[in-house]
């Protein structure tokens, strides 16, 4: 015999939602903390071989072309791996796919630190890859899921020290484990943390998405791999080489590459009424997203080319030991990561214009302070345009991914999370491919007509820099059209 369900009077239910409102707090915050562990933990791993490459091309009997493909590989894996996170986020529960990203990334920080050669190094960053792609996109829709817009701009500031202060550390950290341990170290000092980030995700994280049954668009998955992948390995490669990017298959891979990215772009525009896009292109109808985006992109190109750069110009020409300009680029770093909270609770008080208009004229002001950096100058100028470039990065990030994802509705969340990804993917590979190239050019040239070797690297780096100084007046315009998303109608055209 079946008992009666006990009906629950209306004081019952006024003393229990405090709790339960409490409960869904606690769990929130557990999700969203792991999450950001987890996420800076593998996004640290995006640059932490920049320093490294010498000391493995050594110890592995490697080529410098092919040891840049531990750099390469990991680029071009997120590249075609980010797009595909729009169709997961919205197919699977949140615990699935953490579970996945963290196991993918723990196996490939296993396989790195095991690595007997170069090329088995170079598959366990592949893996390594994958989890990366798959964890920030899901990060970046989870918050904007739980979190109100009233209080976004404060945890969107925790978000920014994920995505600038890791890569920017990242060669501080290799150089720091490098002047004391074996290279497998800068991986086997990783492994424990993101095991322990595995099993308490297993044990602890629950689903906060409600996953619901969208189609997969085989054709786009492919256009997107040949797309992206094409795109990001021809300015990888362009940059790797130095400038010296005439031959063949490479503009062909770019060209190949540009292609299939147009027609991936129309099937997207095609698709995205239907709801069966796989990167909802409408996201971009929304003008305070577009903004964002395209001020996000000049930012990482920013922040990806300097972290190439500075390094070169400190030991190349200022004769710096790696560990010592690792320790110079420190600072910035941290200054980053004490500023993103700050700049988040800033955000949710004054919006988005009154700190990215400031924030782009200081990386304006930084990357032009850069370019007066000659062959004698003192340590301080390169530490102050380094902590200039860091403050003004921290102004943007934040409110840029605020604004950027709390502009669209709900249902774009994840489709705006993956554009967002592979935005930056793109543009830290240009940054990186523009700025080296024009660096090595400058160098050859000088060299050509008599110049000595360090001589000849001091003008190929102040044009390098010149050219980024001049990139970043267009993300001064750009920041005055920039605004915090109204939070009454997101999603709807500014």
């Amino acid at each position: 015999m079946t008992s009666a369900p006990v009906p629950i009077d209306a004081p019952t239910l006024q003393t229990a939602a405090p709790a339960i409102a409490e409960s869904e707090a606690r769990r929130d915050r557990l999700v969203i903390g792991l999450l950001l562990v987890s996420a800076f933990t593998v996004i640290l791993n995006e640059t932490v071989m920049s320093v490294a490459l010498p000391r493995l091309m050594v110890d592995l009997n490697a080529t410098a072309s092919a040891a840049q493909w531990l750099t390469t590989a990991f680029l071009l894996t997120m590249a075609v791996v980010i797009p595909v996170t729009g169709f997961l986020l919205q197919r699977f529960h949140t615990r699935t796919v953490f579970l996945a990203a963290m196991s993918f990334f723990s196996l490939g920080t296993l396989i790195c630190a095991t690595a007997p050669g170069l090329p088995v190094l170079i598959g366990g960053r592949i893996v390594q890859a994958i989890g990366t792609a798959i964890m920030m996109p899901l990060l970046m829709t989870t918050i904007v899921t739980l979190v109100p817009p009233e209080k976004r701009g404060k945890t969107m500031g925790n978000i920014s020290i994920v995505i600038s202060v890791a890569p920017a550390i990242g060669p501080t950290l290799s150089g720091i484990i490098l002047s004391v341990l074996d290279w497998r170290w800068i991986f086997g000092l990783v492994l424990p943390i993101g095991l322990g980030a595995l099993a308490l995700g297993y044990a602890r994280l629950v689903n906060v998405t409600t996953p619901r049954k969208v189609p997969l668009d085989l054709p786009s998955v492919v256009l997107s791999a040949i797309g992206f992948g094409g795109v990001v390995y021809g300015l990888s490669s362009i940059g790797e080489g130095h400038g010296e990017g005439g031959p063949v298959p490479l503009w062909a891979t770019l060209l190949i590459g540009g292609t299939a990215l147009g027609v991936f772009v129309w099937r997207q525009l095609s698709l995205g009424p239907k709801d069966r896009a796989l990167l909802d292109l409408r996201t971009f109808r929304v003008r305070v997203f577009t903004v964002a985006v395209i001020m996000m992109a000049f930012a990482m190109m920013s922040l990806f080319g300097i972290i190439i750069l500075l390094p070169l110009y400190m030991q190349n020409v200022l004769g710096m030991a790696p560990l010592q300009a690792g320790l110079l680029l420190l600072p910035g770093g941290l200054m980053m990561g004490l500023l993103a909270p700050v700049v988040g609770r800033l955000f949710d008080r004054f919006g988005a214009r009154k700190l990215v208009i400031p924030g782009a004229a200081l990386v304006s002001a930084a990357l032009w302070q850069m370019a007066m950096l000659g062959q004698v100058s003192p340590l301080w100028p390169v530490l102050l345009a380094h902590m200039t470039l860091s403050i003004g990065l921290a102004l943007l990030f934040t409110p840029l991914f605020a604004s950027s994802l709390g502009s669209l509705p709900r249902e774009l969340y994840a489709h705006g999370s993956a554009v967002i990804g592979t935005a930056q993917q793109i543009a830290g590979a240009a940054g990186i491919a523009l700025f080296v190239s024009i660096m090595s050019l400058r160098t050859a040239s000088t060299l050509a007509g008599g110049a000595d070797v360090l001589a000849a690297t001091a003008a190929g780096l102040r044009i390098a820099f010149i050219c980024g100084a001049s990139v970043s007046l267009f993300m001064i315009f750009a920041a005055f059209f920039v605004r915090r998303p109204s939070a009454n109608a997101p999603g709807q055209p500014a």
